[in-house]
């Protein structure tokens, strides 16, 4: 019986170090799972923060009548461009017979595109309009009068989605070559100038931007950016008078100034803003408002260089 006593006593013995031993390893099993799976997650949690940002403004795409998404253009800048100084560009502009700046509008045909065509052709001024695709029948004539008065049409993109446009080099080619069929086929113009939705160094652009450049350059088409902001790419309110004051404060440092501006339905400061606009370039010494053709020299944010 004691032997039987002794033999359970040192089972007990045995137990009471197994059970807390195997209870503490287990708790180590699952405080490792569990701390792998917290790092994980915060992990997975991290990637998706920093992917939101873009992914938001990837999705980001025009409204009706071409609203634009001022981050894109505020990301584009004009600060990296490369530039003359105030005084080399004025030497340069009297030098080669004066200064040439190029009123560019983006995203018409829209209903205010009218009224730009009017102001224009009172001013007897030529201009450049980077166009999307609209196929109502109201918007034709618009396409067909651009060409008819003299001005320059170029391309923009046919959707506009950015989130579409820049998902690959596929993606952006079967878009710009649908705009330029549909322009063709509205005006008889085979277009070949185009400007980058968001400008060539925008930062929502899935596909290396060099790949679409250099697929343009092998079309021998040509894509202009612009070194001069009039600020109307803002979603919020701007007046008139801070369009002309953006559009003109800086342009004598340039030999040659693009200015972008847009054609949009909610752009009425942009429309009321060009008579003053035209009217204060006109004053300026040794200096013509043209369109964008063949002897223009592009301004790029980014080029293949």
């Amino acid at each position: 019986m004691d032997a039987e006593q002794d033999a359970h006593f040192q089972l007990m013995k045995r137990l009471l170090v197994i059970i807390p031993l195997s209870t503490i390893l287990i708790l180590s099993i699952l405080c490792v799972i569990l701390g792998v799976g917290l790092y994980d997650a915060k992990r997975q949690l991290r990637e998706l923060r920093e992917g939101a940002v873009p992914a938001m403004a990837q999705n980001q795409t025009l409204e009706e009548d071409g609203e634009q998404s001022e981050a894109l253009y505020t990301a584009s800048g004009v600060s990296e461009f490369q530039r003359d100084t105030s005084e080399a560009g004025e030497a340069a502009a009297q030098e080669d017979g004066g200064r040439k700046v190029y009123l560019t509008f983006d995203d018409g045909p829209s209903s205010n595109t009218g009224r730009i065509l009017d102001i224009l052709a009172e001013y007897d001024v030529k201009a450049t309009f980077f166009v999307v695709g609209k196929t109502e029948e109201k918007y034709q004539s618009l396409y067909k009068r651009i060409v008819e008065e003299g001005h320059t049409l170029a391309m923009h993109s046919y959707s506009h989605k950015y989130n579409e446009i820049y998902q690959s080099r596929e993606s952006y080619v079967e878009d710009l070559t649908k705009l330029q069929e549909f322009l063709y086929e509205t005006t008889g113009v085979w277009c070949r100038y185009c400007r980058f939705p968001g400008g060539s160094s925008n930062t929502v652009s899935r596909v290396d931007m060099h790949e679409l450049i250099e697929y343009l350059e092998g079309q021998d088409m040509t894509y202009f950016d612009w070194n001069v902001s009039s600020g109307d790419a803002s979603s919020a309110y701007i007046s008139p008078e801070a369009v002309v004051r953006n559009s003109t404060a800086r342009l004598s440092e340039f030999q040659e100034a693009i200015i972008l501006l847009h054609d949009a339905a909610d752009k009425d400061s942009t429309v009321q803003a060009l008579p003053g606009l035209i009217e204060k370039i006109q004053a300026m010494e040794d200096t013509t408002i043209v369109p964008i053709t063949d002897e223009t020299e592009p301004i790029h944010h980014i080029s293949n260089e």
